[in-house]
Formats: C-alpha cells, sequence, structure tokens
C-alpha cells in the first residue's frame, strides 16, 4: 500500500490557492498540493502548543518508540520515496538513497535523545536541592530548502520531536511532497498523536509567519544567507532562537604532495555532486602551482565524461537544475566571470535545465563565479604558491562553512586547517559530508555555528531550567 496518498496527503484546507509541483527534468506536474498562508500559521501553531503539553508528559520509551519505527518506515517505503525524491528534487538515485539513509539514522538517533540524562545536581549554599533539567522549548518553526528537501527537513523534524516538542514545517513548495507531506505521512504512520506536526508548503509569506507567531519560540532555518539574514533580525526583535544554516562557498586545498591521480574524482564530486546544489559544494579550488595545470586540464576531462540528463529515466552522473531561475543565475555567474576573463576549460553549456559540469581556469578575486555562491555544477580553479597563501585564500570572504584538504601528510593538513576559520573540516575529502551522529553547522555568513546532530540537538531544542526544593519554607530577615 502506498504511503503517500494525494487524497488525504493534506488533511487541511489551506487559504494560500493551489500549487503544481513540476519535475524539473520535464516540467510535467507531478502533484498539486494548496499552499498555506499567514492564517494558517497561526492556526497550526496554537494547534500544535495545544498538543504538545501531552507529548512533553509521555514517558520517554513512548516518543523514542515513534522516532523509531520513523527510522524503520524510511526503509520499509524506500522505492516510493525515492522516485519522489528523483522527481521531485533533480536527484540521481544513489543522492536519494543517501538521502533516505540520513533520513532514518536521524529518527534513530533522535530516539536516543528522548532518554539522554537532561540535567545536572548543582551544590547550593543553602539546605536545598539545586539542579537543572532540560524541558522542551514548546513549538519548533522548521524552514527547509528544496536541495535536499527530506535530510534538510528530517534534522530539525525529529530531535525536536524526540525532545517532547511539537513542530511546524515549512518545506519549499518546489519539493512539497518529499520535503515536508512525505514527513508527515511517516510519522502518522509510525503513531506520533495528532497535532504535533503541522507541514505548511508555503513561500515567504507563510516563512514570515512563521518565525513571527508568538506560539513559536525556536526557528530552525536551512536557506540562502540573505533569507537567514532576514529571518535572523525577525526573530532578534522578537527575542527568539533562530538556528540558521546558511550559504557557503567552501574551498578544496590541494597541496603540492597530493595524488592527482586520485584527488580528480574528489574534487569533480565536491563541484558537482546534485547539480552543485548544495551548501557545502566546492565553490572553490585552491590548487598548488605545481599541479595547476594538470589539475585543470583532468578536472576538465572529468567533467566533459559526466552523463548529464533525466536521472528518473536514464543512468546519469547529474540530473536537472531546480528551475530557469537558478539556471539563469547559474548562466549569469560563469558568463560574467568568462567575460572579465576567465577560461572556460570545460562546460558552460546547457539545454532546457540540464546544465554541463564547468571548470573554471585562470579566476581571481574579481571572478564573480569564484567570489560567490554560485549553487550550481561549476568549479573555479586557482593557483598558489605556498601553504600561506593557500590558508589567506581559503580563509577569505564572508563565508565559513566547510573546508577540505588534500595532501599525503596528514599532521601537515591538520595544521593547515586550524588557519582556516569553517564549522566543518576534512582532511583528504571534499567538503560535502553529512552524518546523523555529527553537528553540522557553518560560521560567519554560513550561519550560527553547530545546531544539527549530537549534542548540538539538545542545545537547539530545549531550554535549561533551574530548579531547587527545600524540605521547609525558607526564613528571611523581614
Amino acid at each position: 500500500m502506498p504511503l503517500l496518498d494525494p487524497k488525504t496527503w493534506q488533511s487541511r484546507t489551506l487559504a494560500g490557492g493551489e500549487y503544481a509541483v513540476n519535475e524539473p527534468a520535464t516540467g510535467e506536474t507531478l502533484a498539486t498540493v494548496t499552499l498555506a498562508a499567514a492564517e494558517d500559521v497561526a492556526t497550526a501553531a496554537r494547534d500544535a502548543r495545544a498538543a504538545q503539553a501531552e507529548w512533553a508528559k509521555a514517558p520517554h520509551f513512548v516518543r523514542a518508540a515513534v522516532l523509531r519505527r520513523a527510522g524503520d518506515l524510511f526503509a520499509a517505503h524506500a522505492d516510493e520515496l525515492r522516485e519522489w525524491i528523483v522527481r521531485e528534487s533533480g536527484s540521481i538515485p544513489g543522492k536519494a538513497d543517501f538521502e533516505l539513509h540520513v533520513a532514518a539514522q536521524e529518527c534513530y538517533e533522535a530516539a536516543a535523545l528522548a532518554s539522554r540524562p537532561s540535567g545536572q545536581i548543582l551544590p547550593s549554599e543553602a539546605p536545598r536541592l539545586s539542579y537543572t533539567r532540560r524541558v522542551p522549548v514548546g513549538v519548533v518553526g522548521v524552514i527547509s530548502p528544496f536541495n535536499a528537501p527530506l535530510i534538510l527537513s528530517i534534522r530539525s523534524v525529529a530531535p525536536a520531536l524526540a525532545l517532547g516538542n511539537a513542530v511546524v514545517l515549512k518545506p519549499d513548495p518546489r519539493t512539497a511532497v518529499c520535503g515536508g507531506l512525505a514527513l508527515a505521512a511517516v510519522f502518522a504512520e509510525a503513531g506520533l498523536p495528532e497535532g504535533l506536526l503541522h507541514v505548511l508548503p508555503g513561500g515567504p509569506e507563510a516563512g514570515q509567519a512563521l518565525v513571527a507567531d508568538p506560539n513559536v519560540p525556536v526557528i530552525s532555518f536551512t536557506g540562502s544567507t540573505a533569507a537567514g539574514r532576514a529571518v535572523g533580525e525577525a526573530a532578534g526583535r522578537l527575542l527568539k532562537r533562530a538556528h540558521l544554516e546558511l550559504g557557503g562557498n567552501s574551498a578544496l586545498i590541494v597541496l603540492e604532495d597530493a595524488d592527482i591521480d586520485a584527488v580528480i574524482s574528489t574534487a569533480a564530486w565536491g563541484s558537482f555532486f546534485h547539480q552543485g546544489q548544495i551548501c557545502m559544494t566546492t565553490g572553490r579550488h585552491l590548487v598548488h602551482a605545481s599541479l595547476y595545470e594538470e589539475y585543470v586540464e583532468r578536472l576538465a576531462a572529468k567533467a566533459d565524461s559526466l552523463a548529464v540528463g533525466d536521472p528518473h529515466r536514464a543512468q546519469v552522473h547529474l540530473g536537472p537544475i531546480i528551475d530557469s531561475a537558478q539556471l539563469a543565475k547559474i548562466q549569469g555567474l560563469v558568463e560574467s566571470s568568462t567575460a572579465r576573463g576567465a577560461k572556460l576549460a570545460a562546460g558552460g553549456t546547457h539545454e532546457r535545465l540540464f546544465y554541463r559540469p564547468t571548470v573554471l581556469a585562470g579566476v581571481d578575486d574579481a571572478t564573480p563565479a569564484y567570489a560567490e555562491e554560485v549553487f550550481g555544477p561549476v568549479a573555479p580553479v586557482r593557483s598558489f604558491a605556498d601553504a600561506d597563501e593557500a590558508a589567506a585564500l581559503a580563509a577569505a570572504g564572508p563565508y565559513g562553512l566547510s573546508l577540505g584538504i588534500v595532501t599525503r601528510d596528514t599532521a601537515r593538513g591538520l595544521d593547515l586547517a586550524e588557519r582556516i576559520p569553517t564549522g566543518i573540516a576534512h582532511i583528504n575529502d571534499q567538503t560535502v559530508n553529512d552524518e546523523a551522529v555529527a553537528p553540522f553547522g557553518g560560521i560567519a555568513a554560513s550561519g550560527t555555528g553547530a545546531r544539527f546532530g549530537g549534542e548540538a540537538n539538545l542545545e537547539a531544542f530545549t531550554d535549561v531550567r533551574w530548579t531547587t526544593v527545600r524540605g521547609d519554607v525558607a526564613p528571611y530577615p523581614f
């Protein structure tokens, strides 16, 4: 029996109008969903707050059991969900399988959070028991994007629920099903009580209403830096916590002792996986001058060898860009870069939404596709003379999300990583990595630090309460 039924997947009538969810590869309409308006957000937040109190009182093993069943259901319905991820977001099947694996693991890790020790016994100057404990924040608002829709929703939804909260989730309407309605169906089948998870596909109006709603004290936002700044500013005025995971322009540093035969595959994956539509994508290739010419030549040859096409109907390496607006941005950055003197070593062309993996050589600080986040399959390559220059180049710019360093001397790689401010660093790997057990987040224009995974989830979705208990009423001088 299918998990997702268009007749029942939106149980509430929403006021934002109908929206056609299209397949980027073909333009075919996959589903029609109803979008949320501001009044729908207010209703959902009130209902979530009303339902949350009983859920917070539920024994930890009850909450954990729901999360474990949800994890199992992502595996049990993998075939159905994989097709939605492939067709709705333009993912190749391997990327869809990775999302499903991570989604299950996020649920299993969240289940373990439910029974974690939640406080400390404190010393006190008075004759009393003094302790802290973590309590649910209440209702968590989650705003998730299109590029890895399942992962970027579940990584907030699962731990928030496990820790006793209710959730209002606003997925990007372009991936309303695999980024939102699929989660609602999974948790309903897993036995989550009604009223605890509200899925409201919508645009900026719905997102703004969610941030502003008085019943939603915590916002978990993943998206562009520009939108994240607006979310953070609005939340700050309301004295709300906003966990922001934003854009990046991550560097891959290839030192002179790197194995050039091994590094090209790593480099191509970092820039071209999911058409470069990932916040951690390798946006800058910094290569030692002694390897630079060969690196450009071989990376360009690798790019030319990759198949681009419809991932649902053919075996390809890259699928389509999500929509025409994003494709126009990519094409504009590449064209303005070559106009400023960058050399097009590979790619730079497209057919409909299928953009060829692109390599740019001869880039500098003024090259738009080097200086800005492209969010497309574009690999700008720049040379450096020594480690000091590599560190300075990698640290330059507003972002601080991920970093990759390739070297045969791992101690040297670790030392170099210490000189470059980022939230994530990988030695002998590219910049795109994610695990449910690991903290995830960037610094500076890439976000507000590690807010997902492990201990970070406790910080994100609970408040610390200090409590004292005395045997007798405390005496005072007056």
